[in-house]
């Protein structure tokens, strides 16, 4: 049965999972081919890889240049670490999908009525995540081999992301075990990533090569591989031991829990409840994920804001200040590097606006919703409590993120109150961007309610178009494609109000369409 499982799963996923590697696998290949064009001169390459060694604000973010001579060693340089925690979460969110997901939904309990054995499940969904993982490796090895870089190297970039998704699948299948919910097991396998990739700054930072604390870290293994830097098969072993751990502990774990409950049980309420709204429901059911959120957003920004004064070191490269001024800035190289890293914040917190707003859909798809509406609550009011809170979530998260990264660098540049005030507006700045992708969101629930997972593929290639858009020399109109490539570029920039109210028009005009037309539909239950 794990095999009927396997391909039933296989089936659900056959245009989104493909779609991820095939899309992963372009952004690798795109990343050498601009880096060809960007530097043509060995000498050019080894100056820039040699500055970005020598800048701790970009070591910490990227990782370092183990062999500065080698085009495959600098082109990949966002991609080994900063691609791994990508591939990382993606397998993170699909064996969550296969195994707590399922089981939430009460579909995993018709599933076991039958002629099931008890593991067919969750092998299942480890199986799927490690095949996917091997597939996304092979593909990525099969395209740097065709573009020229060496076999061995493209052999061992595809085994970094190949082996990274393994262990993160594994991870995922521990989570899965330890919650009642989708959601929370998803916000584990999540902070693990975060984890590690912090992890492995700490370790490229530290005294050593690297420090201990990139030992500590499955994005750190996968970075020590090497790729085109020597290509390090032994340590290989220490992610596959990782795997069939954490495998292990995941079946141990699934065998002392029954059906629909996890390891951690769910709290009881209060024997008389004090919610007396809908809005009150909603912010009880977000609070939660929103104050996980904006611990992490607020400890995400200080790190950054704390090295950011170290890119004045990049001043001495033109070739590097060219790179950089691509990514994001306009002005001074400092405000290009903040200008591109709110960018990229204003990014990661519209993931929150996806999940609070995709909440809509959980919640209908578990008959919360059904009960709801049949008392006097009304079908806009319920939805209105979901999404209103969504976008305010989303506004306090930037507001406070960009808060937290002006801190930390005026207090490094002796002006924390200028610097602080500074980078709150342009955390604010990129609010209107990350609103249009929660009314995504909300247009989908409300036309094509099983599409909402969609909204997290659509902003992973915002996310690349952004990172790499201008890089790869894509036309003007594909980059305006992302709603992110219409947020002032603060500080350094100027603000655009034009722009911002598009942006705020275009969010509107998605979530009254969404709203008309969940008005009108049926409700979807199991």
């Amino acid at each position: 049965m794990t095999g009927a499982l396997l391909r039933l799963a296989l089936r659900r996923d056959r245009v989104l999972l493909p779609a991820w590697l095939v899309g992963l696998t372009l952004m690798v290949v795109f990343s050498v081919s601009a880096t060809k064009d960007l530097y043509p001169d060995d000498e050019f390459l080894e100056t820039a890889s040699e500055t970005i060694n020598a800048t701790p604000a970009l070591v910490a973010l990227y990782g370092k240049i183990y062999d500065t001579s080698s085009l495959g060693a600098t082109s990949l340089i966002k991609l080994t670490a900063f691609g791994s925690a990508l591939v990382a979460i993606l397998f993170v969110f699909l064996v969550v999908r296969h195994s707590r997901a399922e089981e939430e939904s009460g579909r995993q309990e018709l599933v076991a009525a039958g002629a099931v054995k008890r593991r067919a499940p969750l092998e299942a969904a480890l199986l799927l995540g490690m095949a996917g993982s091997v597939a996304l490796g092979i593909l990525t090895a099969v395209g740097l081999g065709l573009l020229g870089l060496s076999w061995a190297g493209a052999v061992a970039f595809g085994a970094d992301w190949a082996l990274c998704g393994i262990v993160f699948s594994a991870v995922a299948g521990v989570a899965a075990q330890v919650t009642t919910s989708a959601r929370a097991a998803i916000g584990i396998g999540v902070a693990c990533v975060g984890i590690a990739y912090l992890l492995r700054a700490v370790g490229d930072l530290a005294p050593g090569d690297p420090g201990w604390a990139s030992w500590l870290s499955p994005i750190g293994w996968s970075q020590q591989i090497r790729p085109f830097a020597g290509n390090r098969w032994w340590v290989m072993v220490i992610p596959l031991v990782a795997t069939v751990a954490l495998v292990a502990a995941a079946f141990v774990l699934r065998s002392h829990r029954d059906m629909g409950s996890g390891l951690v049980a769910d709290r009881p309420g209060p024997a008389v409840g004090r919610i007396g709204s809908v809005a009150g429901l909603a912010w009880r059911l977000h609070r939660g994920a929103f104050l996980a959120w904006l611990v992490g957003a607020v400890l995400m920004g200080a790190v950054l804001g704390s090295i950011v004064d170290n890119i004045s070191g990049l001043l001495e490269s033109p070739q590097l200040r060219e790179y950089l001024e691509l990514l994001g800035g306009r002005q001074a190289l400092t405000e290009a590097f903040l200008a591109a890293e709110v960018g990229v914040l204003g990014a990661l917190m519209s993931a929150y606006g996806i999940s609070a707003t995709s909440r809509l859909r959980s919640e209908e798809s578990a008959g919360h919703a059904e009960s709801l509406l049949s008392t006097m609550v009304t079908r806009q009011r319920w939805a209105a409590s979901h999404f209103g809170l969504a976008l305010v979530a989303v506004a306090a998260l930037m507001l406070l993120t960009g808060a937290a990264v002006g801190l930390t660098h005026g207090l490094a540049v002796g002006d924390p109150g200028g610097q602080t005030m500074r980078l709150a507006v342009a955390g604010v700045a990129q609010v209107p961007a990350a609103w249009v992708v929660a009314s995504i969101v909300m247009l989908l629930f409300g036309v094509i309610p099983r599409w909402v997972p969609v909204t997290w593929g659509l902003l992973a290639a915002f996310v690349v178009l952004g990172e790499f858009g201008v890089l790869w020399g894509l036309p003007r109109w594909v980059l305006d494609l992302s709603p992110f490539a219409h947020s002032p570029r603060l500080p350094g920039g100027s603000i655009d109000a034009a722009q911002l109210v598009g942006l705020v028009a275009v969010a509107a005009v998605l979530a009254v369409a969404g709203f008309a037309t969940w008005r009108r539909r049926d409700v979807q239950g199991l």
